[in-house]
């Protein structure tokens, strides 16, 4: 039927149950007509011509561009998660937090975090949500303008967690 069988490896110098490659792509240029031999069309012995060669090329470079957005959305929320454990020295000294209570933010955040990204993932798995990178995004946001805007150490604890909240959301649709 329509289901293709994995490549398996020769048997000793025996030809592959199924080429690596679709056959288009070992065509030289002097066989082909006016069509040239495309691998990444929608199917891998499919044609582009000069036609609609120009949409292909549009929609490789839409799909690098969203893909180059991901990547830094991505950096940038990494370096949140870990610009919280760099303030630490500062958030003990200007809220005079004793160890403990660093432990407890750090927890706090680590939960967040951690913990409810298998739930989100679970949950996105079955119900694709792609505007939630932008949720997740926003909510590291806030935990960000909450700890640079906190006055108190539960104001801290938010700001940790939201941050931690957003990583939970982020990660498992990017």
């Amino acid at each position: 039927g329509s289901r293709k069988r994995p490549f398996r490896a020769p048997r000793r110098g025996g030809p592959p149950t199924r080429r690596p490659f679709p056959p288009a792509v070992f065509r030289s240029s002097k066989h082909r007509k006016s069509a040239v031999s495309h691998p990444t069309a929608s199917h891998p012995t499919a044609t582009v011509t000069p036609a609609n060669s120009q949409a292909a090329s549009a929609a490789a470079v839409t799909a690098w561009s969203v893909l180059g957005a991901i990547s830094l959305c991505h950096m940038i929320n990494d370096v949140m998660q870990s610009m919280l454990a760099a303030i630490y020295p500062l958030l003990q000294v200007e809220f005079s937090l004793t160890y403990a209570q660093i432990g407890v933010m750090t927890f706090a955040f680590q939960v967040t975090a951690s913990l409810l990204q298998p739930v989100v993932g679970i949950v996105t798995d079955r119900h694709p949500m792609p505007k939630s990178l932008a949720l997740g995004m926003l909510s590291s946001f806030a935990g960000v303008l909450t700890l640079a805007q906190a006055d108190s150490y539960p104001m801290l604890l938010a700001g940790a967690m939201l941050i931690g909240l957003g990583s939970s959301i982020f990660h498992p649709e990017s």
